[in-house]
């Protein structure tokens, strides 16, 4: 039978806490949001719950329960990072590692087949916790046969705990109290006004109810207290390394020409570990030899850096040792090691990788001089009425540099021509089949529409119905029906 393990860190983010006031851990102690009377507790320990201080508290109102309680922030980002080190940690022990994404400090582990390479799960559950009191954290672990089961009786016992039968682990956990859970404050204060105090009160709660009163949230941990809801282990997959490499047409032999491919690699080897939060600590440069094999150079900076100058210098330096190359090259590889990055380090990357905007300048220079100022123009938006009035042209004298924006979903890009082209006559009570732009593109399938622009009595009467026609191609073109010219024209189109 299959088996799961709950590895549980009581208020995992006051254990951070406490590692940085060490001498808090004897006092009633809190992670508050905010650190303000009006701020909103949490994570609490073991001494603030004696003296009935309960996460979704105010501080003020924790404070007049336990004069001496003591609370702190701590970041997210802060948590996160414990989290993935934590999760490191525990695949020496079980490959299959998921942490909560709700709770932070709460671990499922697969632990079947294990007693095989160990005399009992008592003592891999044991080294685990051992493991863990060395990195400086408090830990409980339940190694039993459900994900809540599991997870509900390792938030209300200590220790370590192995059940033997899985109808066991049910009639434990029924028992734990509903305090113990990771329950919204204002769905417990509600479940203890109807009674409902432990786990198997809530369990005997009709299901019907439990999404409409106490929203989804409460209603999925009743389908997993049920068994109705039984998932297995979702494990984190580590990444893998950053790695690049080149494939050489003809076997290399030259040093220096070698440094051309390793510069065509360090770039977008760069990009995918600041992509992934992480400077490099370790960059590997393999060379494999036509006849002899493999051979792997390693460079360190001083200190974790995504800054490519400093680490191809250390890779020529390295290189430039080598006088003659044994036979001839027909491979590179690049092969980063990284570890999480300072977000200014992130910051500078972005700003610096991808372009070159004093090259850029230079080369719109050179199309100046040769074509024309005229040549080099851009498209700034102004004020107007008609669609092809609404921007305007004016010349670039230097590239500015990208202010790109977040976006919570892509966007589509309407290009607009400058001067609408006139399109083959169609009849407007025509059905939809209109060969809008000829045969290559296939017939128009929909048209949505109309969208009426009107007005210009200040200078020339406008009446047009715009259209946005899909063609059997795929394309998206922007048509209009001109009323005082009796004609259709291609405005632009959608990509």
């Amino acid at each position: 039978m299959d088996r799961m393990a709950c590895v549980d860190l009581p208020a995992f983010p006051l254990q951070l806490l406490l590692q940085d006031h060490p001498d808090w851990r004897d006092c009633p102690a809190a992670v508050v949001d905010r650190d303000r009377p009006q701020g909103e507790i949490l994570w609490v320990n073991e001494k603030a719950r004696a003296r009935r201080v309960l996460p979704g508290m105010r501080y003020s109102a924790g404070l007049a329960l336990a004069r001496e309680l003591r609370a702190g922030e701590i970041s997210p980002k802060r948590i996160e990072r414990a989290v993935s080190g934590l999760v490191r940690r525990l695949r020496y022990f079980t490959p299959h590692v998921e942490p909560s994404a709700d709770e932070p400090g709460v671990f499922w582990l697969d632990a079947s087949g294990l007693n095989r390479l160990h005399e009992s799960l008592q003592r891999w559950a044991g080294l685990i916790r051992a493991d863990l009191r060395r990195a400086g954290f408090a830990s409980t672990i339940v190694v039993g046969f459900g994900r809540f089961g599991s997870y509900a009786l390792a938030r209300a016992k200590s220790g370590v705990v192995v059940l033997q039968r899985e109808a066991d682990e049910r009639a434990a956990a029924r028992r734990v109290p509903l305090e113990r859970l990771a329950v919204r404050p204002e769905a417990r204060d509600a479940l203890h006004k109807l009674g409902v105090k432990t786990v198997g009160a809530f369990v005997d709660l009709p299901p019907e109810g439990i999404g409409k009163r106490f929203g989804p949230d409460l209603q999925r941990m009743h389908r997993l207290a049920r068994g109705a809801l039984d998932l297995p282990i979702q494990p984190e997959l580590p990444e893998g390394p950053a790695i690049e490499r080149i494939l050489l047409d003809h076997a290399e032999t030259d040093v220096r020409r070698l440094m051309i491919g390793v510069e065509r690699l360090i770039g977008p080897l760069l990009e995918t570990l600041a992509g992934r939060a992480h400077a490099a600590v370790e960059i590997q440069v393999g060379f494999r030899f036509e006849s002899h094999g493999d051979h792997i150079e390693s460079v360190r900076p001083a200190a974790p850096t995504l800054d490519e100058r400093q680490l191809l210098e250390l890779i020529r330096l390295r290189l430039q040792a080598v006088r003659k190359l044994p036979d001839g090259v027909s491979e590179i590889v690049l092969v980063g090691r990284g570890v999480s990055a300072d977000p200014g380090q992130l910051q500078l990357f972005r700003e610096r990788s991808g372009r070159d905007t004093q090259a850029a300048g230079r080369a719109l220079a050179r199309v100046r001089a040769d074509l024309g100022d005229a040549a080099v123009v851009r498209a700034r938006l102004r004020e107007g009425h008609l669609p092809e009035g609404s921007f305007t042209w004016e010349r670039m004298t230097e590239l500015e540099p990208p202010k790109p924006r977040e976006a919570a979903a892509g966007r589509l890009v309407r290009r607009v021509y400058v001067r609408p082209l006139p399109l083959a006559h169609r009849s407007r009570r025509e059905p939809d089949g209109w060969m809008l732009r000829g045969l290559a593109d296939g017939p128009v399938i929909r048209l949505a529409g109309p969208y009426v622009v009107s007005g210009g009595w200040w200078n020339r009467t406008v009446h047009r119905e715009y259209h946005f026609a899909e063609t059997q191609k795929g394309d998206l073109l922007w048509v209009y029906f001109d009323r005082n010219r009796r004609r259709w024209y291609l405005q632009g189109r959608v990509e």
